[in-house]
């Protein structure tokens, strides 16, 4: 166990640090091994640990950073660290307008959502993931917008027979990864493309970019997904091709040289 905290400090359980802040305690957790947040400053046992209750400022500076500037956690590190990327707080705020705009009004709270067939472990892996930032202003976890909307995919995709087995939440982390780079592509080029030409309509663009970018991913996905499937298709019949061709015979082979040593007469002996 670590010593004691330097006088003045006042130190919270991590239960406390996320009723203070608005943010779940497995987000918080999430926050600290990517090193947004320090280790704790005291571990009183295996599972307990103490925090320094003004992480509350920092760890609400993470939360509104991820919602208002859709920042990923690494570059978020640099912000608060005094690294300032070049974001326009306009185009981020146009963009929440049109994303709030869209998502669904609907409001259920963390009871209700396992009450009503909800997996506890899914929804622990999601908030680990950052897919999942219910709200705590009510004393309680409520989620809302896209967090119901990922949930209920998930709900149809196994009413559907995609078993937890076929497709498991662990998939998710791979996709966070692809559209995450996706999204830095998209904001990277609007900044650089769209910001310095809009004038007084960068508001506007935003709004309809934001909605045309929805379109075209899926739109350029359904594309690519049968090319993409023809071509691993062809690749691996070409593989199974050359391995036999390469190595063991084919069945016919071996049953043409088996008839041969069958009636192959045999050997003298040797004297």
């Amino acid at each position: 166990m670590t010593s004691g905290p330097p006088a003045g400090q006042e130190l919270v359980k991590m239960s406390v640090l996320a009723r203070l802040s608005g943010v779940p305690a497995a987000t918080i957790k999430h926050y600290i091994r990517e090193g947004l947040l320090p280790q704790p400053d005291v571990r009183t046992s295996k599972n307990m640990a103490l925090y320094d209750v003004r992480m509350v400022e920092r760890v609400k500076a993470i939360k509104e950073l991820q919602r208002s500037k859709f920042l990923p956690l690494k570059v978020i590190k640099g912000v608060l660290d005094g690294v300032h990327p070049d974001t326009d707080e306009e185009t981020a705020q146009a963009i929440q307008k049109t994303l709030d705009e869209m998502a669904s009004h609907e409001r259920r709270t963390r009871a209700e959502l396992l009450a009503s067939g909800a997996d506890e472990n899914d929804l622990e892996f999601l908030q680990q993931l950052g897919l999942l930032v219910p709200d705590l202003s009510e004393g309680q976890e409520v989620f809302s917008g896209d967090d119901l909307r990922l949930l209920r995919l998930l709900g149809d995709a196994r009413k559907a027979g995609l078993t937890a087995r076929m497709l498991p939440p662990s998939i998710l982390e791979p996709y966070t990864r692809a559209i995450r780079e996706l999204v830095r592509v998209e904001l990277q080029m609007f900044r650089e493309g769209v910001v310095p030409l809009a004038g007084n309509n960068l508001k506007e663009l935003a709004e309809t970019a934001t909605r045309l970018s929805e379109q075209l991913v899926v739109i350029l996905r359904r594309k690519m997904l049968l090319p993409m499937l023809k071509q691993a298709t062809t690749s691996l019949s070409l593989a199974e091709a050359g391995t036999n061709k390469k190595g063991a015979p084919s069945p016919s082979s071996r049953k043409t040289r088996g008839h041969h040593r069958k009636n192959r007469p045999p050997e003298k002996a040797e004297k």
